[in-house]
């Protein structure tokens, strides 16, 4: 069985774009969920020119189930158009490596712009951990930071709906 064990957290100022390589151009992701119940998340991607369509478990602390199997572009873009929930949600995701680890930062677009995110998987929930100066307060256990939660609620409606 696949397992994900990941930590995220708010990216604090531009500092992270010092890391991104000049080679290494940012990937467009396109991301929506198919409709499902709350035991399971079924989240179709496109990104760059792959399609995926990703089945995730409950958390259970930092880790869960997780399966990803790549499907053809056209399939994928299909569902997103047509069966996936509204919102898209949209975003450039860069890698970085920072003290022998890779982050993923997600500079979300759309109606989650201007959020700002970085997740680190590790091997094991208790693996030390060397954050980079532009980490911000960590958010892995908030489930508004999730991706899912950010196509019903766009970060954008956050101050709407909290009325501050």
């Amino acid at each position: 069985m696949g397992t994900e064990i990941e930590r995220k957290f708010l990216v604090s100022g531009n500092g992270w774009r010092a890391g991104i390589q000049q080679a290494a151009a940012g990937v467009r992701y396109r991301q929506g969920y198919l409709p499902a119940d709350s035991s399971v998340t079924v989240r179709v991607r496109v990104a760059g020119e792959r399609g995926y369509l990703t089945i995730k478990g409950l958390h259970a602390g930092l880790s869960r189930a997780e399966f990803e199997y790549e499907i053809p572009l056209a399939d994928a873009e299909q569902m997103l158009e047509t069966l996936c929930l509204q919102p898209i949600i949209e975003k450039t995701r860069y890698r970085i490596t920072h003290a022998g680890l890779t982050w993923e930062v997600d500079e979300f677009g759309g109606a989650n712009a201007p959020l700002v995110l970085a997740e680190i998987e590790l091997e094991s929930e208790v693996q030390p951990l060397n954050v980079p100066d532009w980490i911000g307060p960590e958010v892995s256990s908030d489930v508004r930071y999730t991706n899912f939660y950010l196509s019903q609620h766009p970060y954008s409606t956050w101050r709407l709906e909290t009325g501050e």
